[in-house]
């Protein structure tokens, strides 16, 4: 019987057969997620073989699509890659060029003027 170890050591993250962190949990879950689906489509009356084959073609797609993403965007590339949608493509800023040249006590001292006048 093999044995294989999980984590090699304090403060690093978990691996496992090269997959790291996030793209292992995504591997557990989308098998996890298989094996419902398959017994949900036998336990619906589906021909058998459909259900095997099924698994077995999604299976080896989510291994191939898992190891693809984590050789291709490593540890932490993915997060990185999706934060980037979230991200804005330029700042807007809806001041006046006049108020933006302001200095924060000129501001003040006009907030002042205006109170005392009124």
């Amino acid at each position: 019987m093999a044995t294989f170890s999980i984590n090699k050591g304090i403060g690093r993250s978990a691996e496992f057969q090269g997959l790291k962190s996030q793209y292992l949990f995504m591997f557990a879950g989308g098998l996890l997620g298989l094996f419902i689906l398959f017994v949900i489509m036998y336990m619906a009356g589906i021909n058998q073989w459909f259900c095997i084959g099924f698994g077995v073609v999604s299976a080896l797609v989510l291994v191939y699509g898992t190891f693809y993403l984590n050789k291709k965007f490593g540890e932490f590339g993915l997060m990185k890659w999706q934060a980037r949608k979230n991200f804005p493509k330029f700042v807007i800023s809806r001041k006046s060029f006049l108020k933006i040249l302001k200095t924060k006590k000129a501001v003040e001292y006009e907030k002042y003027n205006e109170i005392g006048n009124a």
